[in-house]
């Protein structure tokens, strides 16, 4: 039994020799969500500022600029592999930011969901609020608009607007921060390969 379970257990080790297709699935995922978001922040820079200092973040317009090449530059780091574990780290503290000033106040769930995905949702009244709004909007659009052209692309909802996105981005990056872009298709695995690893950098 135990030699049976031990071969098993060789088995799956040999994907290991795979293991940098985690890495890269992560980095494939989460860079055109920062490239996006990013660009979008820099070419609505001026507007944003205003924005940036409700949520009370000092030196709004600045910051609307550091974070906006934040994540434009970490996308672009992502794609290519490089610098991912340094990157990483400033990435980490804008959705850390994100989280805390933009999305905490409605607790976790992007969404209105009425089943409760996690058990530590802290905003369960908006989840109620947003979701009779949601059934009373669906009761307006059925009576004075086409609602089957209207869902035809999807179902209505509400955005709840939680910090559900910010926290998997977070996680998905603090993955990157320690395993790094990963082996073969990342430039960083060829700069060490030929000059950390020799000990000339």
């Amino acid at each position: 039994m135990i030699a049976t379970l031990n071969g098993l257990q060789n088995l799956l080790d040999r994907t290991r020799a795979l293991d940098f297709l985690g890495p890269l699935a992560l980095r494939i995922f989460l860079a055109p969500i920062f490239i996006l978001a990013g660009s979008a922040k820099l070419a609505n820079a001026p507007h944003l500022g205003p924005y940036f200092e409700a949520l009370g973040i000092p030196a709004p317009e600045l910051m609307v600029y550091i974070a906006g090449l934040t994540e434009l530059l970490g996308g672009i780091a992502l794609v290519i592999g490089l610098a991912v574990r340094w990157l990483a780290i400033p990435m980490l503290f804008t959705m850390m930011v994100a989280a805390t000033t933009a999305h905490w106040d409605n607790g976790w769930h992007a969404l209105p969901e009425t089943q409760l995905q996690v058990p530590w949702e802290w905003r369960t009244d908006l989840i109620e609020a947003a979701n009779v709004r949601k059934d009373r909007a669906r009761e307006i659009l059925q009576q004075h608009g086409n609602y089957d052209w209207l869902t035809e692309a999807g179902g209505f909802t509400v955005l709840k607007n939680g910090i559900e996105f910010a926290a998997t981005y977070f996680i998905m990056l603090l993955a990157l921060f320690f395993t790094g872009a990963g082996n073969y298709l990342s430039l960083d695995y060829w700069i060490a390969r030929r000059w950390r690893r020799q000990g000339r950098c």
